[in-house]
């Protein structure tokens, strides 16, 4: 098991975790730290504990609406796969159409120049 030693708001907290997550908890700590930061310096000094229930509120929303927009991204994508086998299809209709009709007026060509 994996040992950190982060610092939030000033204050060091060992933390453990996974081993080869180090690097992702102490990015996961230093974002924390910044939107305390963040905080501090939009509302003051306003106690340890409320400015922490703030910033972790804040995170918090920004996951869920990246949670929204990811939600809404893999239902888009699987709304146009489902589109693609049958754009598909008809790109393969409209090739086979225009083959006929090429097929056609260059029979149409041969007829006029035997007629010549």
């Amino acid at each position: 098991m994996g040992q950190v030693q982060v610092t939030i708001d000033g204050k060091q907290y060992r933390m453990a975790c996974d081993n080869g997550q180090e690097k992702h908890l102490e990015g996961l700590a230093a974002k924390l730290d910044g939107k305390m930061v963040e905080m501090k310096q939009a509302f003051g000094e306003i106690g340890d504990m409320r400015l922490t229930v703030m910033a972790a509120i804040t995170i918090a929303d920004e996951l869920s609406e990246a949670n929204e927009r990811l939600s809404h991204m893999e239902k888009e994508i699987a709304r146009l796969s489902i589109k693609t086998p049958n754009s598909e299809a008809e790109l393969s209709q409209r090739d086979t159409e225009i083959s006929q009709k090429i097929i056609t007026l260059a029979e149409r060509v041969e007829r006029i120049a035997k007629a010549m």
